[in-house]
């Protein structure tokens, strides 16, 4: 008996380990994982203090780096190369994982990581032609020398870091999904910037719009929807002059996408619920000139607004050798650094929400799909054969079709992966084009002037951003830029025939002429994600931005500014100020009735009438403030614009919706078609501002600081593992939200906050939501996550040499 117990606990032993060390479909091996000597207990790190001398293969010369106590390395080399060599290898080193999974995620291969629950997502970045743009922008970066030599550079750096690690030094998330990392790769960095264009340039209401179209008719449609907002104060001052002759606009055809009739249907029976671009998405920058400056030198302030997430968007690094010495945020794949400032000049970004992605119907000539109509003739359409490996399954086999336009979607009868994208229809997008950001990048790390940032800008493509710039010869400018489709007045904003030539792009506005304001009387310029100019104008950009409120606050607050200094700009990055209520209340809450309001919800409606209309943590009046316009929201429009996935349809903006409240409070939009009696808008106010009261009791209790503003927004900085929440940072009580300056909402929110002051000698300041280091076991993965949630800065540390000494240094290491 005692050796058939041993034989049986031997046998289960055994099995046990085999169970461990394999993968079970798309659940990978827990073996790896546990193990003391290669699992995730090796992954644990502390601060290094001790200099290092590295010996690592591709350097032509050797390489100092200084590394702070931010864990900022600051690159010295004695050329090119070796700098992005050691970009590549530095980044790596902290961020390995994150790069190669967001490649992944670019190029449609998370299937081969995580299992068919990605097989959707793989699919739908592969019919929407991302493999197939980086490609393109790929061929486009070789054409040119020094851009090929920087790629080349930076993928060996890379891959000098992989080709050392043993599997006991992986990154943990490696260990965790069961893989091993690839080699690096120029078209990685070419998925990069796919990736980037996909969540700041993939943005169509063209489906929802044409839907709307449909079923209201087009005075219906331009009265809700209209092509400029009643409110706006654009980038590009009004009054700004337009110092070109602009190309002749194309005709707008009688047969154009606003007349749908012989459009196909795109019924979305099928539609998965996958949300649209991200509203919330969004950033403010500006640059104060020298005569606002306490310093007598322009101030340049930036902080893109994007997911927060783990590892950080960014990494800090400053690049130094002959040709360059530049400070900044780099993303984690690319060479150079793409917001920052030298010795002369600073510059940052913000998205311009251009409308570079439209759908056109297209006519096969048969079920066979190998011929399409266009300008009265067949054809050939393009097969494209994506293969996606599928861990623990067989691999899936994709045909895409591609037209001129470029590719279809989804064909009648698959199912849509997002509600915006419809079926049976071509996908023209400005990430399909050859292009070569780097060298725009490349300059402007480089650049000394005004002449230079605006030579660099005309290499720019996609995603298109509005380019904030100031100098040491005291110039301050803003440009919305990119490559813009030349365009007839609202072309894109419905579907589009793709039979009909005169539905094409039309070429693109001249890089000269996108607009631009330099140094304006205002001695200030700006961006906040709203209109890029007024209507004078002479091109069309897009019929939509993002609502005025962030632009506005940041124009007034800037314009009352004199002898701004370092500290009243981050002042200004932390505003809090809710402009949407200061401007919506005074409409609001004569139309609510007090009468029939239960004892709970006159204390409520006190509280809100008390707010000092401000969106801080603590504070309860944003709350029932937010929650109450999204069920005033809903109560207006859902009956009307709300068919579900059969009719997808997006609702009039906020700001319609106020302008109809002030205008015309017997508007049949108030009346709810789902019931038999007639609604009138103060019922609908006394309605919603009760379900906002029911909502917030039964989720937080009785009114008081249960309904604070911070732990109902929860902002959360997640893994880029979805339920990851052990690598993550969880309910941080801090203030802001949409449309609010401090855009912090529930999942995005400021990913970087630079301040600039140029002089003789530059003094910058920047933080964001996380740390240096991509490993959860380093000191350095979230050590910025506190001081980016108070609102404070750190200092940037500018070197100029490699024999620098500053208390602030850590470590010098030196690769040979």
């Amino acid at each position: 008996m005692r050796y058939f117990a041993a034989l049986v606990t031997g046998l289960l032993t055994v099995a046990l380990v085999w169970a461990l060390n394999r993968s079970w479909g798309s659940i990978p091996a827990f073996g790896p994982l546990l193990s003391p000597f290669t699992g995730f207990w090796q992954n644990a790190e502390t601060t290094h203090t001790n200099d290092e001398e590295l010996s690592v293969a591709g350097t032509q010369e050797p390489v100092t780096v200084l590394i702070d106590d931010m864990a900022v390395p600051h690159v010295f080399a004695r050329n090119d190369h070796d700098l992005y060599f050691a970009q590549g290898y530095l980044t790596a080193r902290d961020r390995l994982w994150q790069m190669e999974f967001q490649t992944h995620a670019a190029a449609g291969r998370l299937s081969e990581v995580v299992g068919s629950r990605a097989l959707e997502l793989d699919r739908f970045n592969r019919r929407m032609g991302m493999g197939f743009g980086a490609e393109q922008t790929l061929a486009e970066m070789n054409k040119d020398p020094q851009t090929r030599a920087m790629l080349e550079a930076y993928s060996a750096g890379v891959n000098a870091w992989i080709r050392q690690l043993s599997p006991a030094k992986y990154p943990v998330e490696y260990k965790l999904l069961g893989y091993t990392p690839e080699d690096w790769t120029p078209l990685k960095c070419a998925l990069l910037l796919k990736a980037m264009t996909s969540t700041l340039a993939s943005g169509a209401d063209d489906l929802l719009m044409t839907n709307v179209l449909r079923k209201y008719g087009p005075t219906v449609t331009a009265d809700l929807f209209p092509n400029y907002p009643a409110h706006e104060d654009p980038i590009i001052p009004v009054g700004t002059k337009w110092d070109f002759i602009p190309l002749p606009i194309p005709e707008i055809p009688a047969d154009s996408g606003q007349n749908i009739a012989d459009l196909p249907d795109f019924a979305m029976t099928q539609a998965m619920k996958h949300p649209r671009a991200n509203p919330a998405i969004g950033s403010n920058n500006w640059a104060v000139g020298a005569e606002k400056s306490a310093t007598g030198h322009p101030i340049l302030a930036n902080d893109p607004h994007l997911t927060l997430s783990l590892p950080s968007i960014w990494y800090q690094i400053q690049l130094v050798s002959p040709t360059v010495n530049v400070y900044g945020a780099s993303l984690p794949g690319s060479p150079n650094v793409i917001i920052g400032f030298n010795k002369d000049v600073a510059w940052g970004v913000t998205n311009v929400g251009s409308d570079v992605l439209d759908f056109y119907a297209i006519k096969f000539r048969d079920a066979s799909r190998r011929e399409y109509w266009h300008d009265n003739r067949w054809k050939p359409v393009r097969q494209r054969i994506e293969q996606i490996a599928v861990k623990g399954q067989p691999t899936v086999s994709d045909t895409v079709l591609y037209t001129h336009h470029g590719p279809v979607v989804y064909e009648t009868g698959q199912k849509s992966f997002k509600r915006n994208i419809p079926v049976g229809y071509a996908a023209q997008w400005i990430a399909h084009k050859p292009s070569n950001e780097l060298i725009c990048f490349y300059q402007l790390n480089r650049a000394r002037n005004f002449a230079d940032y605006r030579k660099a800008l005309a290499y720019y493509v996609a995603p298109a951003q509005n380019f904030v710039f100031a100098d040491n010869q005291n110039d301050i400018a803003i440009s919305p830029n990119g490559r813009f489709p030349l365009k007839w007045r609202q072309q894109g904003k419905f579907m589009l025939d793709g039979t009909n030539p005169a539905d094409d792009w039309h070429g693109y506005i001249p890089a000269e002429q996108n607009p631009l304001v330099k140094n304006p009387p205002r001695h200030f310029v700006s961006s906040a994600n709203q209109s890029s100019t007024d209507p004078t104008y002479p091109y069309y950009l897009n019929w939509i931005f993002a609502p005025y409120e962030r632009g506005e606050r940041i124009n007034d607050r800037l314009a009352q500014m004199n002898r701004a200094t370092i500290d009243s700009l981050r002042q200004l990055q932390n505003d809090v100020h809710n402009l949407r209520a200061a401007d919506a209340l005074p409409t609001l809450l004569p139309l609510l009735s007090e009468k029939g309001l239960k004892p709970a919800e006159l204390q409520a409606l006190q509280t809100l009438k008390q707010w000092k209309l401000n969106n801080d943590a603590a504070e309860v009046g944003p709350t029932i403030f937010t929650e109450w316009t999204t069920q005033l929201m809903r109560a207006v429009w859902a009956d009307d614009f709300n068919e579900g996935d059969t009719l997808p349809m997006r609702p009039p903006t906020f700001d319609r919706t106020l302008t109809l409240m002030k205008r015309d409070t017997g508007s049949r939009w108030f009346d709810n078609t789902k019931t038999s009696a007639r609604e009138h808008l103060p019922q609908i106010m006394q309605e919603s501002f009760r379900a906002t009261c029911d909502t917030l009791t039964r989720k937080y209790g009785a009114v008081g600081k249960n309904w604070a503003w911070g732990p109902y927004k929860s902002t959360d900085i997640r893994h880029l593992i979805p339920g990851l929440d052990a690598f993550s940072v969880m309910d941080l009580d801090v203030g802001g939200g949409a449309g609010i300056v401090n855009a912090t909402t529930e999942r995005t929110g400021p990913s970087w906050r630079m301040v600039v002051a140029l002089g003789p000698e530059p003094k910058a300041y920047g933080v964001y939501p996380g740390g240096q280091s991509g490993n959860p076991g380093s000191p350095y993965y979230v050590n910025m996550v506190e001081t980016w949630r108070q609102g404070k800065l750190n200092e940037l540390l500018y070197f100029t040499s490699s024999q620098a000494k500053h208390a602030r240094i850590r470590q010098r290491v030196t690769l040979k």
